[in-house]
């Protein structure tokens, strides 16, 4: 008798774990970074290797750091926005180019527009591991003291941007 209510129960007692998961947003994964100083790098610049991108470029101003790759089809997604994002001027808009390669990423700038204030080159993934990267794109609101204020994983949009970037810049800015 055991034998066959022992695999009624324990399937019983998942339901409740799946209903909760069927009620999260897959895109909201929290970051263990959140409210803590940014993880320090110094990488070379995509487009000049003479030269380097690091966290120490964004201290002092609102900035964003986006991960995105030539490989990743919502970072083309994404690209005509952070175009129109960086046009405005409202915030320096930093790229991290993660494992990719850097001909086709240089292509893809050439092609399609280049947003960012500068674009570390991430061949390798290390600084992605250290930034908790999960995929592309990721796109991180760095506060002006160094901290990272949000964490967006998935294309970033008009919407996105209004709903979930504009009132946490209003915040740090007023000082909340």
């Amino acid at each position: 008798m055991w034998r066959y209510l022992l695999p009624v129960i324990l399937f019983g007692s998942l339901i409740p774990i799946f209903v909760i998961g069927l009620h999260k947003d897959p895109s909201e994964i929290p970051s263990p970074l959140l409210a803590k100083p940014a993880p320090e790098f110094e990488l070379p610049n995509l487009l000049d290797l003479d030269a380097t991108v690091g966290t120490s470029d964004m201290k002092g101003k609102m900035s964003l750091l986006n991960v995105w790759a030539t490989w990743c089809f919502a970072c083309r997604q994404e690209h005509g926005f952070l175009l129109e994002l960086a046009r405005s001027g409202e915030i320096d808009i930093y790229g991290l180019n993660w494992r990719d390669e850097r001909d086709e990423a240089l292509r893809w700038l050439a092609e399609l527009g280049d947003p960012y204030t500068a674009t570390a080159f991430d061949y390798e993934g290390r600084v992605g591991i250290d930034w908790g990267v999960y995929g592309a794109p990721e796109t991180f609101l760095i506060g002006p003291d160094g901290r990272v204020l949000y964490k967006h994983i998935s294309p970033l949009d008009e919407k996105v941007w209004q709903t979930e970037f504009v009132p946490r810049i209003q915040a740090a800015e007023s000082g909340q």
